[in-house]
């Protein structure tokens, strides 16, 4: 008998799990991410921000489930879906799928390195080739998850776990079923993804904005699996897509994500502190790196690194101090120029020139250059009209043609030489962002 446990959370209210899934949940590289913070040190900006990956990925499990339970259900079934997927004719493979569509979302984020994203991406802190899906992956089929997988009535293979809970694009080396690929995208979408459902309600509540709601029980019991329009020559792919009621519901999570972006996930202080940690990291680590192996994974996590940082804070002989102490006394660099229309009007790389002009100017060391644009911006997904015709999201959609990308471009000095930092760009900035000719034009130029 499958004991049911709950737990309480603020978004959902209550998590179910049962006994099975207690145990992977009481696993060592499940139990870590309750010292991974969601938002690196975005605590340091929003007080509240503290949340862990832990209860996020308690949130992806039970959306996950919720999802399958609503697409997979008889009354919501296509026929052409169902003779597409037998899956959906056999009760028993339908409740294996369901399992490990919970445990993919229960798992998906174990990978993850100290403090999330900001010590991953930007500043080659895992090998070439790496990223924290991958890792998740590798931890799914290569550590007690798999000894208790397998010890389940019925046995659960951990690869479908791992397929399902990174995606195709994370294992390019792994081959998806149609009905695989469909799974992973309850979890990994770009579109519909429960990952960015959990992740936007559960950051906005605990930084205490509101950007990030939207209706996601109406968007949830509207998901279905559609045949995606393609071109006649070809053959639909199904997709997980929405009812043209859940339409709005769909724009409106959009929405939640570009201004999550905008105002809580590229918040200039936000940033800048990532990038104190990175350079911190980049020395503390050995060879400059986390490891990738199983183990050497599990060993670091937010309290290894927050006690290496507190501790290289009091000590100024290390090298690493002064990284430590701008995190620790607050004392990260400030913004000297910021992303705006004008400039880039007048030179669309003018981050670029003026962080290479300061950086002349005051010194590399003192100086850093944060560029990035929210990835997967654009979205598309089926969506079924009332007539029971099925057409795409962007050709129906009034908005999601026009949701913007989300970019973030700063140039940041040390604090001391800020004063001197804005009067020379004042003076300065006109030349240093005025495009250059190149080599081509300027031939062109001589010979006209």
């Amino acid at each position: 008998m499958k004991i049911v446990h709950e737990i309480r959370d603020p978004i959902h209210a209550f998590i179910k799990v049962d006994s099975d899934e207690r145990r992977v949940l009481d696993s060592e590289p499940v139990q870590r991410l309750r010292h991974i913070h969601q938002l690196a040190m975005g605590y340091l900006v929003y007080p509240g921000a503290t949340h862990r990956r832990f209860e996020h990925s308690l949130g992806v499990m039970e959306l996950a489930g919720r999802v399958y339970d609503v697409i997979t259900a008889e009354q919501n079934l296509r026929p052409e879906i169902k003779q597409r997927f037998p899956e959906l004719n056999d009760k028993m493979k339908l409740d294996y799928w369901r399992r490990v569509v919970r445990l993919a979302g229960l798992c998906h984020d174990i990978g993850h390195l100290p403090f999330s994203h900001a010590a991953e991406k930007e500043r080659d802190l895992l090998p070439d080739g790496w990223s924290h899906e991958k890792l998740s992956a590798l931890l799914i089929e290569d550590s007690e998850i798999k000894t208790i997988c397998e010890q389940m009535t019925p046995l659960v293979r951990t690869k479908d776990v791992a397929k399902l809970a990174v995606g195709q694009k994370e294992l390019k080396d792994s081959k998806f079923t149609d009905w695989e690929a469909l799974l992973s995208e309850i979890i990994v979408g770009n579109a519909l993804g429960v990952d960015r459902i959990d992740y936007l309600l559960r950051d906005s509540h605990h930084a205490g904005v509101a950007y990030g709601r939207f209706d996601h029980f109406r968007l949830i019991d509207t998901m279905r699996i559609l045949p995606m329009p393609v071109p006649d020559d070809a053959s639909p792919e199904p997709q997980l897509g929405v009812e043209e009621g859940g339409l709005h519901s769909a724009e409106a999570l959009s929405l939640a994500r570009y201004f999550m972006f905008t105002q809580v996930y590229f918040h200039h202080i936000r940033r800048i502190y990532d990038i104190h940690l990175q350079d911190f990291l980049k020395e503390w680590l050995p060879k400059g790196e986390f490891p990738i192996d199983a183990v050497g994974h599990l060993s670091r996590s937010d309290l290894e690194v927050s006690t290496a940082i507190a501790e290289a804070a009091r000590n100024e002989q290390t090298q690493r101090h002064v990284h430590a102490r701008r995190i620790v006394k607050r004392d990260h660099f400030r913004v000297l120029w910021q992303r705006n229309p004008e400039d880039l009007t007048t030179n669309p790389d003018a981050g670029k020139c003026i962080s290479d002009a300061a950086a002349t100017k005051f010194g590399t060391e003192n100086v850093r250059r944060d560029s990035h644009a929210q990835p997967g911006a654009t979205i598309d997904f089926p969506v079924e009209r009332r007539d029971g015709n099925v057409t795409s999201a962007q050709a129906i959609s009034a908005v999601l043609p026009h949701v913007p990308v989300a970019a973030v471009d700063n140039v940041y000095v040390r604090r001391d030489l800020v004063d001197d930092a804005e009067r020379w760009l004042s003076r300065e900035k006109a030349e240093v962002i005025r495009p250059r000719l190149g080599d081509q034009d300027r031939e062109a130029e001589n010979a006209g």
